[in-house]
């Protein structure tokens, strides 16, 4: 019985840092927070189970990041979010003192606010790139496995993803302000 638990001991040392990081992109996949457990309970489940499968040496992370994305492509929300999104062919510095003001608080909260709700309206297949290279800061090589796609449609999709985001962004623009304002 020791092997079996020293594999256990060992999915646990590297599956464990990554729970946060995966609950976060299970999150802006499903939109739902108990789904998000759920697809991230299911993940640990199967991950566990094909431990064995997994080839020492090669990325833990992405084949994480593979087994919760395609967990949630097989859910009835992914499903639904796979039928309706076309895919497409192809250190932070030392905080320094800031003197924020009541002001600026409420554009970084509005423009934080403006941000989640473009992030989520995005298509999945932007969506998820955006996610795993600019806040998982997965590298092109491992979001390509990740997602089971070429390099350069990473890199296609991200820098789509990221001009759709900057659109969203610019035409929110103005009710932003509004609402800084206090006007609606």
């Amino acid at each position: 019985m020791q092997p079996a638990n020293d594999s256990q001991q060992e999915f646990e040392s590297l599956a464990l840092p990554l729970l946060d990081a995966l609950y976060n992109f299970a999150r802006w996949l499903s939109h739902d927070q108990s789904e998000a457990e759920d697809l991230v309970q299911e993940t640990f489940a199967k991950a566990l189970r094909g431990f064995s499968s997994f080839a020492p040496g090669t990325d833990f992370r992405a084949w994480m990041f593979r087994i919760l994305r395609n967990t949630f492509l097989t859910s009835r929300t992914g499903l639904q979010a796979k039928l309706t999104v076309p895919l497409d062919p192809d250190e932070e510095a030392a905080a320094g003192v800031t003197w924020e003001t009541p002001e600026t608080l409420a554009v970084a909260s509005a423009t934080r606010e403006a941000l989640q709700q473009a992030l989520s309206e995005l298509p999945l297949a932007y969506r998820e790139v955006v996610l795993l290279c600019d806040v998982e800061e997965m590298k092109y090589a491992e979001i390509a496995e990740v997602l089971s796609v070429p390099i350069g449609t990473v890199m296609s999709r991200l820098a789509r993803g990221r001009k759709l985001l900057r659109q969203m962004l610019a035409s929110q623009r103005p009710a932003v302000i509004r609402k800084v304002d206090g006007r609606r």
